[in-house]
Order: C-alpha cells, then sequence, then structure tokens
C-alpha cells in the first residue's frame, strides 16, 4: 500500500497544476478543468468531476485531497452568524466565520492556529501559536464559509483575515493564499472585499504595500498610546505607534487605500473621553478611519463589555473631532463567536496538550 502523504490539491495555482498534468501524461486543458470544478462549480470531492475519466480521478486521489479539514463544531447564531471549528489532519484546529448582513455575506478566516500576539484581552492567544497555516488551509476556510453563505441564500462577498493568528507572521502563506482568492480563476473575489487586519508590524505592512493588490488593511490598534497599547498587546513593547504612523503611510502612498483602525472597547481601559482624545490625534496622522467594537467578554479574562452610552460618547467626540467612526455590529455573542472562544472552549472540554512556538515579531 502506498503510504506516500497526499499533497493539497488547493496548494495548487494553474501553472502547478499544468505542470503536473503535463507531468502524469495528460492533456494540459484538464487543468483547467480542474480549477474550474474547484472554485466555479464548488465541487465537494474529486469524484465529482464528471468530466474527467474515472482512471484520471483515481489518479488524481492517489495524489491529492480537496479538502483536509473535518467539521468538528458547527455553531449557528440566531442572527445568521455561522461558525465552524475545523480540525487538520495533524489534529491541529482553527475557526471561520461566516457573517451575514442585507449588503454581503463575509468569510473571517484564520491565517494560523493560535495566535503568537497574545493580547491580553483575547482567546485567540491565550495558549500561544501552535503553527501557521498553509495556503490551501486557508484556501480551504474561504471556500468551508462559501457554502455556508449559499446556504444563507447569498453570493459570498468578501473576505476578512480577522480569525486565529496575525496573518503577517504568516506573510508568504497569507499573500499566496490571497492571490488564489482574488484570482479570476480562483475565488474571484476583488482585492478591495479582502481586508488583512494585523497588530502592526512595519516592515511586512512595507512589503504588503508592494505586491501591486488593492487589498483593505485594518490595523488593530486597541490603545491610543505606547503605554497602554503595550500593556494590552505584549508585541507592542517592540513596535511603536510612530513605527506604525510611518509604515500605514507608507502603505496609503503605495496603495491610495484608506487604513482602517479597529479599537476594541474594554469597559474603563480604553473607553474614557482622553483615550478618544488621544485616539483622534493619532488618526490625523494618516488618511484612515476607525471601527469601534464593544468587547465580546471572555470567560477568565478581567475585561468587561462597555456601556451603550461609553461607546456612544467615545463616536461622538471622534467624529466631533474630524475622525470618520462607525461602531461595528456584535454578531453570534450566542455561539461564542468572538475569536478564538469556539477553539478555546474545545480544547477545554478535551483537555488537549497545545505544543506552542512563537514566531519572530520581525
Amino acid at each position: 500500500m502506498d503510504m506516500t502523504p497526499h499533497e493539497h490539491l488547493l496548494d495548487y495555482d494553474p501553472d502547478r497544476m499544468l505542470q503536473h498534468f503535463a507531468t502524469i501524461g495528460e492533456p494540459t486543458f484538464r487543468a483547467k478543468q480542474v480549477l474550474e470544478w474547484i472554485y466555479e462549480k464548488s465541487a465537494p470531492s474529486l469524484d465529482a468531476m464528471t468530466n474527467l475519466s474515472k482512471p484520471l480521478r483515481q489518479k488524481l486521489a492517489d495524489r491529492f485531497d480537496l479538502f483536509t479539514s473535518t467539521i468538528i463544531r458547527r455553531a449557528a447564531s440566531k442572527d445568521g452568524t455561522v461558525k465552524l471549528l475545523l480540525q487538520w489532519p495533524d489534529g491541529a484546529t482553527s475557526e471561520c466565520v461566516m457573517i451575514p448582513s442585507e449588503e454581503r455575506k463575509t468569510a473571517c478566516i484564520s491565517s494560523q492556529v493560535g495566535c503568537p500576539v497574545g493580547c491580553r484581552f483575547c482567546a485567540s492567544g491565550l495558549d500561544g501559536v501552535q503553527r501557521n497555516l498553509t495556503p490551501g488551509q486557508i484556501i480551504e476556510q474561504v471556500l468551508r464559509v462559501r457554502v455556508e453563505a449559499e446556504l444563507a441564500g447569498g453570493r459570498l462577498s468578501n473576505v476578512v483575515f480577522m480569525g486565529l493568528g496575525e496573518p503577517l507572521a504568516n506573510y508568504d502563506n497569507v499573500t499566496r493564499a490571497v492571490r488564489t482568492i482574488n484570482a479570476p480563476w480562483g475565488c474571484n473575489i476583488g482585492a478591495r472585499k479582502i481586508t488583512i487586519s494585523t497588530v502592526g508590524l512595519p516592515k511586512q505592512i512595507r512589503k504588503l504595500a508592494e505586491e501591486g493588490l488593492q487589498l483593505n488593511l485594518a490595523l488593530s490598534l486597541h490603545a491610543p498610546s505606547d503605554t497602554l497599547r503595550a500593556e494590552l498587546i505584549p508585541w507592542a513593547e517592540k513596535i511603536s505607534l510612530g513605527e506604525l504612523t510611518m509604515a500605514c503611510r507608507y502603505y496609503f502612498e503605495k496603495t491610495g487605500r484608506e487604513i482602517t483602525l479597529e479599537y476594541i472597547l474594554l469597559h474603563e481601559v480604553n473607553d474614557r473621553q482622553p483615550h478618544a482624545a488621544q485616539l483622534a490625534k493619532f488618526a490625523k496622522n494618516f488618511r484612515c478611519n476607525v471601527n469601534l467594537i464593544r468587547y465580546n467578554p471572555v470567560e477568565g479574562l478581567p475585561y468587561d463589555r462597555p456601556t451603550s452610552e461609553a461607546t456612544a460618547s467615545f463616536q461622538k467626540y471622534l467624529r466631533e473631532h474630524g475622525v470618520n467612526s462607525h461602531v461595528r455590529t456584535s454578531r453570534g455573542l450566542d455561539i461564542d463567536a468572538a475569536c478564538g472562544q469556539l477553539r478555546r472552549k474545545e480544547m477545554q472540554a478535551a483537555n488537549a496538550p497545545v505544543q506552542i512556538t512563537l514566531p519572530p515579531t520581525e
């Protein structure tokens, strides 16, 4: 019996696919057929590719897997949000979410198993990071969520890298996946409908600006001063707001894309008027808008959700001082939809050991 590990078919772009079919002596137009089955026809398996001969399908099945994850938990919220907990062949787990609204269906996907950043208020990094997700595993999440969007009566229109992990700490795999998600032969989702959210790695932000992609960049700010930010985000001890300002200016100059500042409001931690004043001053440094997010409490962490009054007052101050700001609607509160919560609960239930490796911040 051939025990050679299978490759992930979703790791293959057209060039690699063409090369493979040429190597096995098959007409190269078969490569286009396979890509059409995956990305246009949403084939659930290689067997579903009925215009390929049975011997060819078997030949592909002997070498490749189309989907490599197992859905071990599916949680559906009363507001339509659906969260999937996926388990990969090595036993690692990650989350992806389908977020519906009247205007769009959005896939919120992960870039790593766990998270290396360790934000004090977030469930994602409580157990550190286990490993990076591969390009194929990132793309597979999009395809999984696309099915959920179609079941909800719509088409997947947006993708945000706001799940587990720091996308720019898995730079090469994330950008490879983005190109497939964006490509006409792939998921065909416009670059302006793809958002990469980062805690802020200046070197990688500058590199991303050179990729020739019209991506949205979201900076997870969460605090308006270096001191408070370092208390909430350990990696911020090495990265000043001044450095982030220069990197974000560079990104805007290169791409013309306005930066989004993500700001999670924590009750009586960063939601007072002095914080709003500091944030308004910071936001004037480059073209940006502010996304205010009311905290979803995580069991065991000492942070609370801000009051509606504090949230409204914070937004009012920003707007009165010329900063475009919005309060993001909280979704999936009844299904542990906040980043990392479902995965952590599953791990706690299984008492699963986690092998942690910390990638460098640069």
